[in-house]
């Protein structure tokens, strides 16, 4: 009895759907003239800002989805700070940190007892700020905290790590001419800003070799202090708790120097072509590059439709004329670099073979005279904005991703609406706009070309 009204219900649902297939069938367009809703306005949380009176910025979101909080703290100051003859010290500096374990504790206690409790804290260096950050279950969070703490105020830096830790960044240096890409990225960088400028620099065996413990230590008395700080926190707490644990954890902490930001006068590169010979390949990577812009730059959102319409997709037109039609590329890109607090760099790029090495250099320079000679259509545009637009939430898809944009935000000091105010500018981009920026920023006469590649299978000298 049971299986026959089973049998019924189910005969009775398929004769439903047979009924309405016409129906639907009839209502059916072609996919272009579906309506396509408006975008819902982008309002993100906002997160709890709070500001210690010892200069310490921290920002709270909670997030219940899962029982973990994670926190991330950027400590103002990086590589472009360090001194030119000992390049390579915050590289040293951010390993060691957390390797190099506590006052109580060494690196490999530390590790034992983070990976009993499936946490992690870390640490690192980079160009403007180094960072220190943990992730943790929420039932271990007072554990895991207190070792965030303890590395935070009270870091060792033993010797033996400080040793291992110089070893790694020398063999990374003997590796590093292996990659034409990694060589083209490196010496780009040095034609975009200068050789000797910080925002160039790289370790060497010489820079590395003189870097001491006494140095780490100094380094971080200098910066570690909480009036340098920005802390983001986000995970399934409570946010009135959580800033009476921080209090509690940091207000005693007192004041340091503040961070003073290395000065640097940009000046365009010098233009030109300059060649790097590596005899074991087969095809040539190409850079082109000048000075970008800063985010705060009025020009920015144009820029990043330019970018997205020019060479920043798949989609792109430097992806379709040179790479689809005319066969020269493996990859190939183009686009404006607007940093934070400093210059991006301008750069177009690509991957071509041997024998098309001066071909591909040619294609480029054309489509660079394509944006005035051939602007861009009304319907390029649409469809770049279209793209930035409907990507846009999946790059803000949680909590913890949207934290750690305006965590960037607060440590440079924009608007603390300025995500909000991301998708408005793209919408307000023209057509006047994208070609105005273009004119703008791309020059070639201005740019300096670097080719990393086998001199004697290129299409013709460069």
């Amino acid at each position: 009895m049971r299986a026959r009204r089973v049998f019924l219900i189910t005969l009775a649902i398929v004769a439903n759907l047979l009924a309405q297939a016409p129906r639907a069938l009839a209502q059916a367009t072609d996919w272009k003239e579906i309506v396509i809703p408006p975008l819902r306005e982008f309002h993100p949380q906002q997160p709890r800002r709070v500001e210690l009176p010892n200069g310490m910025v921290i920002l709270l979101q909670e997030d219940h989805e899962l029982p973990l909080i994670n926190g991330t703290a950027l400590i103002r100051g990086g590589s472009r700070e360090a001194p030119a003859e000992k390049a390579g010290l915050v590289d040293l500096y951010g390993q060691a940190w957390r390797t190099g374990g506590t006052n109580a504790r060494t690196g490999d206690e530390l590790d034992d007892y983070l990976e009993a409790r499936a946490a992690r804290v870390e640490t690192g260096g980079g160009l403007d700020s180094t960072s220190a950050s943990w992730s943790c279950l929420k039932a271990d969070f007072d554990d895991v905290f207190r070792v965030f703490v303890e590395v935070l105020r009270e870091p060792a830096f033993r010797e033996d790590k400080i040793d291992l830790a110089k070893r790694q960044l020398n063999t990374a240096i003997s590796r590093r001419n292996d990659d034409p890409m990694g060589i083209a990225q490196r010496e780009a960088r040095k034609l975009a800003y200068g050789p000797d400028s910080p925002y160039a620099r790289v370790p060497e065996y010489s820079t590395v070799a003189p870097v001491t413990r006494d140095d780490l230590l100094d380094w971080h008395r200098t910066y570690a202090a909480p009036n340098n700080i920005v802390l983001g926190v986000v995970g399934d707490f409570d946010s009135r708790e959580m800033e009476a644990k921080l209090k509690e954890a940091f207000a005693s902490w007192p004041k340091g120097p503040a961070a003073n930001k290395v000065q640097v006068a940009f000046q365009p590169p010098k233009p030109g072509v300059r060649f790097v010979q590596k005899d074991d390949v087969n095809q040539s990577t190409i850079r082109m590059v000048d000075l970008g812009t800063t985010r705060d730059n009025p020009d920015y959102y144009a820029i990043e439709v330019l970018n997205e319409f020019f060479g920043g997709s798949f989609a792109s037109r430097l992806v379709s004329n040179i790479r689809t039609k005319k066969g020269l590329a493996y990859y190939v890109f183009g686009t404006i670099g607007t940093g934070f607090d400093h210059p991006g760099v301008l750069q177009l790029g690509m991957g071509t073979k041997s024998g098309t090495t001066a071909a591909a250099i040619d294609a480029l320079y054309e489509e660079i005279d394509n944006l005035e000679k051939s602007p861009a259509t009304p319907a390029e545009l649409k469809k770049a904005k279209d793209s930035i637009l409907n990507s846009f939430i999946f790059r803000f898809d949680s909590k913890q991703k949207v934290l750690r944009e305006r965590l960037a935000y607060e440590f440079y000091g924009y608007p603390a609406d300025f995500l909000e105010r991301y998708r408005q500018g793209i919408e307000k981009v023209t057509d006047a706009d994208v070609a105005r920026v273009a004119r703008r920023y791309f020059h070639k006469d201005r740019l300096a070309v670097l080719v990393v590649g086998k001199a004697s299978d290129f299409d013709r000298p460069l």
